[in-house]
Parts: C-alpha cells; structure tokens; sequence
C-alpha cells in the first residue's frame, strides 16, 4: 500500500511576524474619541457592549505613551441645557455634562502628562460629533508634526466617524482599530454604515493586537 504524500508548507517570514507597517513610529498619533463613563455601560448614554473597546484602547495608549508619541482624548464637554438633550429638543438624553461624574474619562484611563484632551460640544446653542469640529485638534496635530492617525473609541456610527472624515480631509493617513470601536445603532446597521464610509475614505482597519505586537 502507498503512503500518502506528506507536503510541508513553508511559511514565508512575513506570515509569522507581525505587520511592521502598523507599528507606531514619529510621525504618528492616537486619538482616543469620547471614552467617557456615560458612554459605557450604566452611563446616560450607554453604548452597548462599549465597555469591550478598554482594554484595547488602554493597550494603545500605552504603547503610544512608551515611545513617547502624541496622545490625544477628545470628550464631550456639554454645559448643562446643551441644545442636544432630549429636554431641550434635542436627540439625545442628557449626558456628558462639563465637570460631572458621566464626563469623566473611563476608569482605568490614564493620560500621560503630556496628552492633548480636546473638549467639543462645549457651546449650548451646537452640537459637535467630531473631535475637529470647533477645536484645535487639526491644528495641534500639524504642530506637532503628523501624519497618520490611530483612531479608537465611542461611537462608532457618530463621533468616531465624524472625526475619521474630518481627519482624512486634512490630508492624514487614518488607521481605525477595528477592537477598539462600537456602535450606537440608533438605526439597525447604522455601525456598518460606517465602517463602509470610512473604508470608501481609504481608512486602513487593524486590530489592537496587530498594533501592540511589537511593543
């Protein structure tokens, strides 16, 4: 009886190694978009299922932290009244209020010394779901000499995506972190919706993992 033929596959390097190209090197930045406590489960304004995208942020922030590279974390910062919250006509429950328990970063979430905390939505009269809209951010990001920006956070469907198309509009290369997101949903498939708009932006998806391989 023949013995059957034994074939070997050889992986090549590049298959058993990490994809250096998502290592973060001078030039790059993260943005941690809105990780409040009233966006994470128990909060006014719970994403379902937020509480998964921590740890793979702060697996981020670290690293970026370690080598020393430009961390920033925008919030909504809403006055109370703010012309969003369902009191006032607006869409959304009352959430984020300026300087409450709910606007506060998640537990566990801490900045070095040198990050950029951007607060938007700060005026009454307007709303502001991206971390550009209203702030410096883009200004500081060009001082600060970047190019490609890491992009994690809540929500997907609406601050994360606002701020990845203001972003690449500057001209930034933009990675999104595939973990390290979720969806709102308001509308079923409104957090795939936006996953499509930002791949038709040329967004480069990755997961955290890919990221933090190398540190």
């Amino acid at each position: 009886m023949l013995e059957p033929e034994v074939t070997t596959v050889v992986l090549p390097p590049s298959a058993l190694s990490p994809d250096r190209s998502l290592q973060p090197r001078a030039g790059d930045a993260l943005l941690l978009v809105d990780m409040q406590r009233d966006f994470l489960p128990g909060g006014a304004l719970a994403v379902r299922d937020g509480d998964r995208v921590v740890p793979p942020a702060l697996c981020l922030l670290n690293l970026f932290a370690e080598r020393s590279l430009p961390v920033f974390a925008s919030r909504d910062w809403h006055p109370a009244g703010h012309s969003s919250f369902r009191e006032q006509g607006g869409p959304w429950p009352a959430h984020c209020v300026a300087g409450t328990a709910g606007a506060a970063f998640a537990d566990g979430m801490h900045l070095p010394a040198a990050a950029g905390i951007v607060s938007k939505a700060t005026r009454v009269e307007s709303d502001a779901y991206s971390a550009f809209d209203g702030t410096d951010l883009g200004k500081r990001l060009g001082a600060a000499g970047v190019k490609r920006l890491f992009v994690a956070g809540l929500a997907t469907d609406y601050c994360v995506l606002h701020s990845v198309v203001d972003a690449v509009a500057l001209g930034l290369s933009v990675v999104v972190l595939r973990d390290a997101i979720a969806a709102v949903d308001v509308r079923e498939g409104d957090g795939a919706r936006a996953l499509q708009r930002m791949q038709e932006l040329g967004v480069t998806f990755a997961e955290s993992a890919a990221v933090c391989s190398g540190a």
